[in-house]
């Protein structure tokens, strides 16, 4: 079972079981798939180079929406223009996030230094938005819905599941916010 995290003198701890360890790894794979670009960086060593990607639009999947938001509200060019211009190096930044928080799940105690602790927040930030949309998510009220819906005995369809799994994922998030917080003190 696991523990919240912790700032200790080494750095920020936590202590996760076999299973969560795995579903983690698991959601940070299918947010990971989500965030690869359809196109290859290499395609033109210039546009690469800059940063620019020529192929960016507005996806169709609302959580990649979440993930990759319009940076410019009521002009749609100006928002593709703005999406074409940072769109690559967003979807390169968080996927670097959840592949290195991936990487920081093969052993069972966490012990995070504080770049570290950035790249699972990144990470688990990430999933909490695929998951909000999967469930529909979009007010307080329906967040404060699923708050008490924490024994897996409540879990009768997906959405249950889902909401079980976004419910630790807010918790994870929140102690290590907090244990980053106290490292600052």
């Amino acid at each position: 079972m696991a523990t919240g995290f912790k700032s200790t003198r080494k750095g920020i701890s936590a202590s996760l079981d076999a299973g969560e360890r795995e579903l983690l790894r698991s959601l940070f794979a299918d947010v990971l798939n989500m965030l690869e670009p359809e196109t290859p960086a290499d395609a033109d060593p210039l546009a690469a180079m800059v940063g620019l990607d020529t192929s960016a639009r507005v996806p169709d999947d609302s959580a990649l929406r979440r993930l990759l938001p319009d940076g410019v509200h009521g002009d749609d060019d100006e928002a593709l223009e703005f999406r074409r211009l940072t769109e690559r190096s967003l979807r390169e930044n968080k996927t670097a996030a959840l592949r290195a928080a991936s990487v920081l799940l093969e052993s069972k105690q966490l012990l995070l230094n504080a770049d570290q602790a950035q790249y699972f927040a990144r990470a688990l930030n990430d999933v909490r938005l695929v998951l909000a949309d999967r469930l529909g998510l979009e007010t307080d009220e329906d967040t404060e819905r699923l708050h008490g819906i924490t024994d897996p005995s409540q879990a009768r369809d997906v959405d249950g599941y889902l909401a079980l799994v976004y419910n630790f994922i807010t918790w994870l998030q929140e102690t290590l916010m907090q244990a980053m917080i106290r490292s600052l003190l």
